[in-house]
């Protein structure tokens, strides 16, 4: 569908042959792909075109799969979403290389302050977890189902519980 070299890392993380047809987490992904290539864009006819076409795409996406990534959030190549649904990610929020969500998950600020955590590359983030504020969550983390993550994850650690605490650290 496209040259961009982030969607493609995105689209080997899904091993089926078709993925459009069978995972809907990867509609959210490519709409939030093609309005990053839109911002890319010089201004003109074109760009104002296809920035109401993203808009029309984004909240049709977001309401039919319940997965909201606008185009502002920066998010490394190589995202892959298992069982879509539930996912909020802030639009200043920045997520690594070849990361992992499950459904149930936000990634947001605390209050109004729009302070919001930065996430390393290869972290794995599953069902429900919340990582919350102005925090860092380190590469080659792992951060655990319906876990509260409030205060920075370590490269390498493990976090659990609410609110959640290192229980493991690779050497």
């Amino acid at each position: 569908m496209s040259t961009d070299q982030a969607w493609q890392k995105d689209l080997l993380r899904y091993p089926e042959k078709r993925p459009f047809l069978k995972e809907q987490s990867i509609w959210a992904i490519w709409v939030y792909r093609f309005g990053q290539r839109v911002d890319c864009r010089k201004s003109g006819l074109i760009k104002k075109l296809q920035t109401a076409v993203y808009w029309i795409m984004f909240r049709f996406i977001e309401t039919l799969t319940s997965i909201s990534i606008p185009k502002t959030a920066s998010i490394g190549p190589g995202l892959r979403i298992w069982h879509f649904g539930g996912i909020f990610i802030h639009a200043n929020a920045v997520v690594g290389a070849h990361c992992t969500l499950r459904q149930g998950v936000t990634i947001g600020n605390r209050g109004d302050d729009q302070l919001v955590p930065v996430i390393g590359d290869n972290v794995d983030i599953g069902a429900y977890a919340q990582i919350l504020g102005n925090i860092h969550i380190g590469d080659n983390c792992k951060v655990g189902a319906m876990s509260v993550v409030l205060q920075d994850v370590p490269d390498g650690a493990t976090a659990v519980g609410n609110p959640a605490r290192i229980i493991a650290k690779k050497v």
